[in-house]
């Protein structure tokens, strides 16, 4: 860990490197797809940093050639950021953190629990509140406009898509549950994220240990 301070909208407090994730599971692929499932009432148990590093590599990690990542993205050019609100778990303090994939490092935007904030955010949906973390991708769509022009923002769409089913995927195979939003007021979560000017948040996927 360290700390310093940046002429950004973001001021680094902490940063986190983040387990090394692991490639081989007992559950295969085919049974993660059969029982994944929506699941928006939690257990108030916390999640681990193990946890959180699994599900961000899942969603963004680089794989091979040290460059590309698990989801595909148009012309390698990832318009995805990837952040975690953490509110409980374990080894990382509550706050927002931004997810950097070439580091896997956690590098913390936001100090406190930002839970609650979050959850009126995304009309007040209470898996926001009770999930011990929520995954938050937003896209810069300025890089694939500037390369496929307004085709860039589909692409930019289909690809948070593909992130958020990754990271479905592996909370699966971590005995975990989740639940991927898309309804919330676009404007309060980039001020409640302090989102910066170019980014729009997408997809908000509240995890934990469910109480079914």
């Amino acid at each position: 860990m360290d700390s310093n301070s940046q002429s950004s909208p973001f001021i680094t407090v902490y940063r986190e490197k983040c387990p090394l994730p692991r490639y081989e599971s007992a559950k295969s692929v085919e049974k993660a797809l059969l029982h994944r499932h929506s699941t928006r009432s939690f257990r108030p148990d916390p999640l681990t940093l193990g946890e959180i590093s699994q599900l961000l590599w899942a969603a963004q990690g680089v794989t091979h050639n040290g460059a590309f990542r698990t989801a595909p993205s148009a012309g390698a050019l990832y318009p995805l950021e990837t952040y975690v609100v953490a509110g409980n778990v374990r080894d990382l303090p509550p706050g927002m953190y931004r997810y950097q994939p070439k580091k896997h490092q956690l590098l913390q935007v936001l100090a406190g629990n930002l839970r609650g904030a979050l959850c009126k955010a995304s009309l007040g949906q209470e898996a926001v509140c009770q999930a011990p973390a929520s995954i938050v991708f937003s896209a810069a769509f300025a890089r694939t406009t500037g390369k496929y022009g307004k085709r860039g923002i589909r692409y930019g769409h289909m690809e948070s898509g593909f992130a958020a089913q990754n990271a479905s995927l592996q909370a699966v195979s971590l005995g975990l549950a989740t639940v991927v939003i898309g309804a919330f007021d676009d404007q309060e979560v980039s001020r409640v994220l302090s989102l910066p000017a170019g980014e729009e948040p997408m997809l908000i996927i509240p995890v934990g240990k469910g109480r079914e």
